[in-house]
């Protein structure tokens, strides 16, 4: 025959036991929402940190090393300059532009270059050439934020 005393401490334990699965779950139920939170916030950061490079990369000047000095890949426009200076893709977007034969938009140079104007991002590293080169002298950036080929 079993102690009662024994039998009581035993169901005592039992619902101690049963306490600390119940808050053990509930933690682990936090400890896992936590990490999705995690997962999501780190892939929001990975997407937003390759759109920052993206931009970067598109409005830095490009610098290439000439006898040991650098030169900027994108010049400035000067009379003594032809478009021969530009980079191939450079004078792709130049020569559209100038073929469009009035003030154009991103998207419609996107369009003719064959970048997939559905999707916002394709057409930023774009917009930051065409910007370049309105900085530099080659094009002209209207207010309206569209683009024509400087006299």
């Amino acid at each position: 025959m079993v102690d009662p005393e024994v039998t009581e401490r035993i169901a005592e334990r039992r619902a101690e036991l049963d306490d600390l699965e119940e808050q053990l779950v509930k933690q682990l139920a936090e400890v896992r929402a936590g990490r999705e939170d995690l997962a999501a916030t780190e892939r929001v950061l990975a997407r937003m940190s390759e759109q920052i490079a993206a931009e970067r990369a598109a409005t830095a000047p490009a610098v290439a090393q000439v006898g040991g000095k650098g030169a900027l890949l994108i010049p400035h426009r000067a009379p003594d300059l032809t478009e021969t200076a530009l980079p191939p893709e450079y004078q792709r977007i130049l020569a559209e532009v100038r073929d469009a034969g009035g003030p154009v938009t991103v998207r419609q140079i996107g369009e003719t270059l064959g970048v997939d104007t559905g999707v916002r991002g394709k057409l930023e590293p774009l917009r930051g050439k065409l910007t370049k080169l309105a900085d530099r002298g080659w094009l002209r950036k209207r207010p309206d934020g569209r683009f024509t080929v400087r006299p």
